[in-house]
C-alpha cells in the first residue's frame, strides 16, 4: 500500500525529530569541550562563546593520551580482525559441510551467546597470570576475540545459509577449491553481515571498561574508558578536558559506522523484504 503525502510528510518529520535528538547529546558533548569549566557551570545547555582548542591541547598534556588512544586502536581493530576472519571460516564451514558434529559444534557457539564471560573472571585471571599475559594488551585481545566469535558466527552463518548452493557449485565446476570458493564467491557476498559484524565488536572492545581495570595496571597500556578515570578528581573535576577526551573517544567509532554503515544497515534489514 503506497504512503499518502501527508503520511510521507509525517514519517519525514518524525525522523527529523529523532535524529535532533540523537544528534543533540553528541553537539552538547563537543560544545562543551570547547568551554572553561566555569562556562560549563554557568550555562551547560548553550554553545561556547569564543572556539578555543586550548581544551584538547591541554588534555595531551594533563594525560598520556596519545598512549590511551594508540592501546584502544591496536586491541579494537586486532580483535575485531581475528574474530572476523575466525568466525567466517567456522561460518562457512558450519553451514556448508554436514558432519554428524555439525549441529553439536553450533551448539557450543551458542552456548556462548547464552553465558556471560564475566561469570568466569576468576577462572579467566589465573588463566592469564599462568601464561604470563597479566598487564598486557594481549590479554584484553584474547578475551575479546573469544566473547566476540559466538555471535559472529551466529550472523554468518545464518548469512551464509541463505547464499544458493549453485553459486558454489558452478564455482567447483570451474575448478575452486573449497577456499577459493570461501575467498573469492561467497565472501563478497556477504560484505553486510562481515560490515554488521565489525561494528558490533568494534563498539564492545572500543567501550569495554570492565577487563581493562582488571587485566591492565600499567598506566602507558591503559585503553581510553580506564585511562580517562585519572581525570575525575576526588575532590575537583575538571569536565572540560573529561567532554575533550570523550569526543576524542568517540571519533573512531564514528569514522568505521560511516564507512559500513550502508553494508550495516543492509545487514539488519537483509530478510525483511522478499
Amino acid at each position: 500500500m503506497k504512503m499518502t503525502v501527508g503520511g510521507r510528510a509525517v514519517s519525514y518529520v518524525l525522523a527529523y525529530l529523532f535524529a535532533l535528538l540523537a544528534l543533540y547529546p553528541i553537539v552538547l558533548m563537543i560544545s562543551s569541550s570547547l568551554k572553561t569549566n566555569r562556562e560549563i557551570f554557568a550555562s551547560p545547555l548553550s554553545l561556547p562563546k569564543t572556539f578555543s582548542l586550548d581544551t584538547y591541547k591541554k588534555l595531551w598534556e594533563a594525560v598520556p593520551f596519545a598512549d590511551f588512544l594508540w592501546n584502544s586502536v591496536f586491541v579494537s581493530a586486532l580483535s575485531v580482525l581475528l574474530i572476523t576472519v575466525f568466525s567466517a571460516m567456522a561460518a562457512f564451514y558450519l553451514s556448508r559441510f554436514s558432519f554428524t558434529w555439525t549441529a553439536g559444534l553450533y551448539f557450543f557457539f551458542i552456548i556462548g551467546l547464552m553465558i556471560p564471560i564475566k561469570l568466569g573472571i576468576v577462572p579467566l585471571f589465573l588463566l592469564m597470570k599462568n601464561l604470563g599475559l597479566l598487564n598486557s594488551l594481549w590479554s584484553l585481545i584474547l578475551i575479546y576475540t573469544a566473547s566476540g566469535i559466538p555471535i559472529s558466527v551466529f550472523i554468518l552463518t545464518g548469512f551464509f545459509r541463505t547464499l544458493p548452493i549453485e553459486l558454489e557449485e558452478a564455482a567447483r565446476i570451474d575448478g575452486c577449491s573449497h577456499f577459493q570458493v570461501f575467498w573469492r564467491i561467497l565472501l563478497p557476498l556477504i560484505r553486510p553481515a562481515l560490515a554488521t559484524v565489525v561494528i558490533i565488536n568494534f563498539i564492545h572492545a572500543w567501550n569495554d571498561f570492565f577487563f581493562p581495570l582488571i587485566f591492565i595496571q600499567e598506566e602507558s597500556l591503559k585503553t581510553i574508558p580506564v585511562g580517562m578515570m585519572v581525570l575525575f578528581g576526588e575532590y575537583e573535576t575538571d569536565w572540560s578536558l573529561l567532554f575533550a577526551g570523550l569526543t576524542l573517544s568517540a571519533l573512531p567509532m564514528i569514522i568505521v559506522f560511516l564507512l559500513a554503515s550502508r553494508q550495516f544497515m543492509e545487514g539488519l534489514t537483509a530478510g525483511a523484504v522478499k
